[in-house]
């Protein structure tokens, strides 16, 4: 028998930190997130240093940090420059058996990046059409926020089947190697969807209103710069707080659905006797908007968007890791030297990451991280920004919009301190520090060792009628973009 530590890691999509009971979030029904917080340590600065689907996972995948791997991790473009150098790889080179189910988003779709097997969501589909199911069949697009419930049963949803695969794969494994399992929910992303018995869970739960500040009372005054993806993919900046508390009724929803289904995945470690010998990630590719600053979706640097929850759980022997709480800033690149240190795997050169294990134990820790999102379809314009203890910088190379939060003092983010006379020392600061790496990492807005916006402003009725609310038809879409 194996004498390495088996894996679980576990992904949701677009889940933002706030959203866990015990960690804060009253209205929340999240019992069994709760226990891996109980039980395990939680990093209470957890972020996501590029805020999209896609470059958050090539993240995850290489242990590099996004704004570092240009022509890698972004639309279109291959998830890792190096398949033999992935997290999935080098821990199938020293013997785990590496299965995975669910949301990858890998680019190419068909790639494994050294997985012994996956099956992505496309396996989901295929058998949901094999029985006649017809999932997401309400209309809504991959991006649109409204409130709907979902088209099939608590039991056939995409959801239940990526637990159910989970589980299969717990019963059958190959018992004398260790294994790192992978499942990747694909909610709570748009459409807002849940069964109709945990919409009801939170018919009558009270719904937390939706933050504004000082810079986002109005939203046609905002910053264009960082208005884009809330233009672009689902308007929600004209939105009443009816229609926003309904709508976060729904998203809440479909948390606790993939959190009651974990209830049946951690039931099922523990009674094949594998809990004592498995550590467990849980974490999101980022975070979700939710109406707060009258901006829905994700890409911005702001908390709602790039602040995600990031839980670990130690196996047996590491107790005086049990619930406790990390403040150094962790981030998507510090997944592969975890599972990799812990295995006995090699660290490639060019990992960004540090182990999760090293910043809870108080050796290694990290208190500045910088953000980057690139260009996309027309609709979205650059952006990058600087985390430097508790202040965060965000700049728009879409007219040079400009951001700038004490987390300590304004942990909500309600006063912009940019253009607040008693702050320029820190402003300049930070955008020079964030022109230096954006410089050093190759970005041609920082090719000066300034910033420099390369557009002007978003205009607001060009980008509205660019939308893309991610229209889908059952038959046509590439499964992997659906959820």
């Amino acid at each position: 028998m194996s004498q390495k530590p088996n894996f679980l890691f576990i992904t949701t999509d677009q889940q933002r930190f706030d959203t866990i009971q015990s960690l804060g979030a009253p209205h929340m029904l999240t019992p069994h997130l709760d226990w891996l917080a109980g039980t395990g340590v939680s990093f209470e600065r957890a972020y996501t240093d590029s805020p999209v689907c896609v470059s958050s996972r090539a993240c995850m995948l290489t242990g590099r940090h996004f704004h570092r791997m240009p022509g890698f991790g972004w639309w279109g473009q291959p998830s890792a420059e190096d398949p033999q150098k992935t997290l999935p790889a080098l821990l199938t080179r020293v013997g785990y058996q590496t299965h995975g189910y669910g949301k990858f988003h890998y680019h190419p779709t068909t790639c494994n990046y050294g997985w012994e097997h996956m099956e992505p969501l496309a396996f989901y589909y295929r058998e949901a059409r094999e029985c006649g199911l017809r999932p997401m069949d309400h209309g809504l697009g991959q991006n649109e926020m409204e409130p709907v419930i979902g088209t099939v049963s608590e039991n056939e949803t995409l959801t239940h089947w990526t637990v159910e695969r989970g589980i299969r794969f717990l019963e059958t494994r190959d018992s004398t190697r260790p294994f790192c399992l992978y499942l990747g929910f694909s909610k709570p992303h748009p459409p807002f969807d849940p069964p109709l018995s945990y919409w009801n869970l939170y018919q009558n739960r009270t719904m937390p209103p939706p933050v504004y500040g000082d810079w986002s009372k109005n939203p046609d005054e905002m910053p264009a710069g960082f208005m884009g993806p809330t233009w672009a993919l689902n308007g929600c900046d004209r939105w009443s707080g009816e229609q926003i508390r309904e709508m976060r009724r729904a998203y809440f929803a479909l948390i606790t659905h993939i959190d009651y289904q974990l209830g049946r995945l951690f039931a099922r470690l523990r009674e094949l006797g594998l809990l004592e010998t498995t550590w467990i990630v849980f974490t999101s590719d980022h975070g979700e908007m939710l109406g707060d600053h009258h901006m829905g979706a994700k890409s911005v640097f702001l908390e709602p968007s790039a602040h995600v929850p990031m839980l670990l759980r130690p196996a047996d022997g590491h107790g005086s890791l049990r619930g406790t709480s990390c403040d150094s800033i962790a981030s998507m690149a510090d997944v592969l030297p975890t599972f990799c240190q812990l295995a006995g795997a090699e660290i490639p050169e060019r990992c960004d990451g540090i182990s999760l294990v090293d910043q809870a134990n108080g050796t290694r820790r990290r208190d500045r991280l910088f953000f980057h999102v690139g260009p996309m379809r027309g609709v979205m314009g650059e952006m990058a920004g600087v985390l430097d203890g508790s202040f965060k910088y965000m700049w728009s190379a879409s007219g040079g919009d400009e951001l700038l939060f004490n987390l300590e003092k304004d942990p909500q983010e309600t006063e912009n301190l940019a253009e607040n006379s008693g702050h320029q020392e820190t402003r300049r600061r930070l955008a020079k520090l964030l022109a230096e790496e954006m410089q050093a990492s190759g970005h041609a807005f920082a090719a000066s060792g300034d910033l420099v916006p390369t557009t002007e402003k978003l205009a607001r009725t060009q980008v509205r009628a660019a939308a893309w609310p991610g229209f889908h038809s059952r038959d046509h879409t590439p499964e992997d973009l659906l959820h």
